[in-house]
């Protein structure tokens, strides 16, 4: 049965707990302290293992030694209550989630409002490094579960009073922390606008990460792409606020979320801007030209042994076709299983304690290689094919879009089946077409690609010095368009 829960306090403080207790009935961690000021009855509430006992032991200590300052209940705010941020609501609603947030209420006798004070200590994992998103050269503290240290840690970058951070709870029943961090004089309003109201139109019972959010929001539900970022490192968040984008952190979750995304945005490193512009942008044109092999390669090979072996020098065909000798699938299921294979091991390897995860995808990648290709299920030639896109797609810095390029890749080698090079091509237009197609809050994810602005190209492909990139990027439409004066 559904609890409603009264919009207004009772003046007796006797009424007001006895209806917490019906309300929180069966909750043995909620914590009931009554106590005398002077002649003025008090009471608190608040959640044990979620407030500060310690500071409300001491703020007891105050409230009962120094009673006689105090004539009515009326001063009692101001003369003893010795916490720093107290609320005065009367609102008992509101109250009530903020109890469950970890802060404690205080009623006393004949007020018609009640004092919310801040006594938040939850358990909570210091700042550590990122372990999706290690770099060379940066920072190594990253995002925790605990929303106030992620914002601390972008306040830390962003020393400025035109950083806005905006709270609002989400989830009907979790009513989960929330906050929309943008720089009020660089960010598209019209882009803040459209994330507001997705949010405010969210209506679900729990928000238990910063992935319902990504899922909640997104343009196209439909893609195999990731058309929002999430990042847990507060340089990645701060670098994205100063280009005019807009960060989205949850409570519970070390991961932020950004918007609006485009595609070049997944493929960027902190590395590329820490290091000498020079070896970054070297960086970045491998990345791309694997990112290139790894989505090409295996339905490659199922074109030309299946329909195209005369493109290729006759040494090779003879070495392919002796390597291929007494497999019993064609070349297409051959692909499929491996790729299957990979996919397998790489998600039992992020699912085993970090200890013994790189020792059996080392060892189960050597052994399952070499017992298929001795009981002639796949070939050589396959097992190098796999491999190198296996290397080679490790170079993307987002996995959700390494996820992506995979079941792009699956689809070209189906494609390659049927048709061989015109079915890689016509796999290859479908794929842009969509891209060219796909937004992100109005924003194309393909810029700048797509664009007619060549200032955006100098941070694209490559990376050129940090002297040159004077303006932010257009297509992110920003209030203050220049950087570095």
């Amino acid at each position: 049965m559904k609890e409603e829960v009264i919009s207004s306090i009772y003046p007796q403080v006797d009424k007001n707990i006895s209806y917490l207790k019906e309300l929180f009935k069966d909750n043995s961690d909620i914590v009931f302290r009554e106590f005398y000021i002077g002649d003025v009855k008090c009471a608190l509430v608040y959640i044990d293992g979620m407030a500060d006992k310690i500071l409300l032991s001491d703020l007891l200590r105050g409230l009962m030694t120094r009673a006689r300052y105090v004539q009515h209940a009326e001063g009692i705010k101001d003369k003893l209550i010795t916490i720093s941020d107290v609320k005065e609501l009367e609102d008992f609603k509101k109250g009530i989630d903020l109890i469950l947030s970890g802060d404690t209420l205080m009623v006393l006798e004949g007020l018609k409002s009640f004092y919310i004070l801040s006594t938040r200590l939850w358990p909570a994992r210091g700042v550590s490094e990122p372990s999706g998103e290690t770099v060379l050269r940066g920072s190594r503290d990253g995002f925790t579960e605990t929303i106030r240290f992620n914002t601390a840690l972008i306040r830390r970058r962003i020393r400025d009073t035109r950083l806005k951070i905006v709270s609002k709870p989400l989830g009907v029943r979790s009513k989960t922390d929330l906050v929309v961090m943008y720089i009020n004089d660089i960010v598209d309003t019209k882009v803040l606008e459209e994330l507001i109201k997705r949010l405010d139109n969210i209506n679900i019972d729990a928000i238990l990460d910063s992935g319902y959010i990504e899922q909640l929001i997104e343009d196209n539900k439909w893609s195999f792409f990731p058309q929002i970022q999430s990042t847990e490192r507060p340089d990645v968040v701060s670098s994205a606020l100063y280009e005019g984008r807009i960060a989205v952190l949850v409570d519970n979750s070390p991961f932020a979320v950004i918007v609006p995304t485009t595609m070049a945005n997944l493929f960027q490193s902190p590395d590329d801007y820490y290091q000498r512009w020079i070896y970054g942008s070297t960086i970045r044109i491998i990345r791309f030209i694997s990112i290139i092999i790894s989505l090409i390669m295996p339905s490659l090979y199922v074109a030309v042994t299946s329909f195209h072996t005369g493109i290729i020098p006759t040494k090779l065909a003879y070495f392919i076709a002796a390597s291929r000798e007494g497999v019993p699938f064609p070349a297409f299921i051959e692909a499929i299983i491996m790729e299957v294979s990979l996919a397998l091991l790489l998600e039992s390897i992020a699912r085993l304690p970090k200890a013994i995860g790189a020792t059996t995808g080392i060892v189960g990648g050597l052994i399952i290689g070499q017992a298929a290709v001795q009981a002639g299920i796949v070939s050589p030639i396959m097992i190098i094919i796999v491999s190198i896109t296996a290397i080679t797609s490790f170079t993307t810095p987002n996995y959700e879009m390494t996820s992506a390029f995979r079941m792009i890749r699956f689809l070209l080698i189906i494609f390659a089946a049927i048709a061989g090079f015109y079915g890689i091509m016509i796999g290859l237009i479908f794929t842009l077409i969509h891209l060219i197609r796909l937004k992100s809050f109005g924003v194309s994810y393909l810029s700048p690609m797509v664009n007619e602005n060549t200032n955006d190209f100098k941070d694209m492909y490559i990376r050129v010095p940090i002297n040159f990139l004077k303006r932010r990027p257009k297509y992110m439409n920003t209030q203050d368009k220049v950087r570095q004066r």
